[in-house]
């Protein structure tokens, strides 16, 4: 039985006990004895203040028997109600305390993670798909109850405080993250956040979200590296349900499907053993049963179903495969895998 029902017990125990002691007081001390005055003799007594005797026991044995009875029950209920009591919050501060200190060790370790600021509705959406996808990730919140809900997810750490704030992004390893997404719900606080993080890490990729499309804008000039408007999105979506529902059936069940079927991206950094090296020599399909769906040069050119392209330093590969899969193709290509705390 955990703390929290011992002290319910506790205290259901000890009324019951108040009210039987009453009704015992009322039915031994007589008529002149009414409910008030009974309870308030229970309770002096299982005190032990030391307040004289609000109903006079001299010269009724029963009634002094059985408020010996009761004093000796009171002085043990009350025992068990204090130490109880005590456990409840020492323990409860204690865990606490240890909870907080383990969580902290965890954002030291971890690096090449996300950054999720806000845990509503939407950083829900956003840590689903980052756990799916096997990203490392903390997510910041000022709201402790959406950081409680939001672990219900899965494990990872989480940081309580505004997200805004230098020290914050700070403890949350700002310095060594891939990324952060602002997932606020007042678009002012997103704006911060992005104007924040971009002067404490200016290579850093931000995205933030806006509920106005006009607010995108604002969002890329004080350093998002994208916007993204949930209205449009949504518009979006239900515009290809209408137009093109057998793609859109494709992709829903792609997200949803065991193997974890992702269309990602690999880059090929500046010391991959990659470079210098075509396609058809990586041979995604054959050692990774990956799709390279294209091919995204420095230049910004998009080179689209690409079969004999030689890779150089900063291409991008959009493939299409299992996400334990993609992973392995990241590792051989000399990208770094995420730090997930232990």
């Amino acid at each position: 039985m955990n703390l929290r029902r011992r002290l319910i017990l506790a205290l259901l125990l000890l009324v019951l006990v108040v009210l039987v002691a009453a009704d015992g007081y009322q039915y031994l001390g007589g008529p002149r004895v009414d409910f008030l005055d009974a309870i308030y003799m229970a309770v002096i007594t299982f005190a032990t203040i030391g307040y004289g005797e609000v109903i006079d026991t001299s010269g009724n044995p029963p009634l002094r028997i059985f408020n010996m009875v009761m004093i000796l029950f009171g002085i043990a209920i009350m025992l068990y109600v204090i130490s109880v009591s005590t456990a409840f919050v020492v323990e409860g501060e204690l865990r606490d305390i240890l909870r907080r200190r383990k969580m902290q060790k965890e954002i030291q370790r971890i690096k090449n993670h996300f950054i999720v600021c806000g845990a509503g509705e939407t950083g829900q959406y956003i840590v689903r798909e980052l756990l799916k996808t096997k990203n490392a990730f903390i997510v910041i919140d000022h709201d402790e109850g959406q950081l409680e809900k939001i672990q219900h997810l899965g494990k990872f750490p989480v940081l309580m405080g505004d997200a805004s704030n230098e020290e914050v992004l700070v403890m949350a390893g700002l310095a060594r993250a891939r990324g952060l997404v602002s997932a606020l719900r007042d678009e002012k606080d997103n704006l911060m956040v992005t104007v924040t993080a971009r002067q404490m890490n200016p290579t850093i990729r931000i995205v933030a979200r806006c509920a106005e499309a006009r607010m995108a804008d604002k969002l890329i000039m004080a350093g998002a590296s994208s916007a993204v408007s949930p209205n449009m999105i949504g518009g979006l979506r239900l515009a290809s349900e209408l137009i093109r529902p057998h793609v859109v059936s494709f992709l829903d069940l792609m997200m949803r499907d065991k193997k974890e079927m992702r269309v990602e991206e690999i880059t090929v950094g500046n010391e991959s053993p990659w470079i210098g090296k075509g396609l058809q020599e990586i041979d995604l399909h054959g050692h990774y049963d990956l799709l390279v769906l294209a091919i995204r040069r420095p230049s910004g050119e998009m080179r689209y179903s690409p079969e004999t392209d030689v890779l150089g330093a900063g291409d991008v590969l959009v493939v299409m495969g299992e996400v334990s899969n993609l992973w392995k193709a990241r590792e051989a290509a000399g990208e770094p895998p995420p730090e997930l705390a232990a």
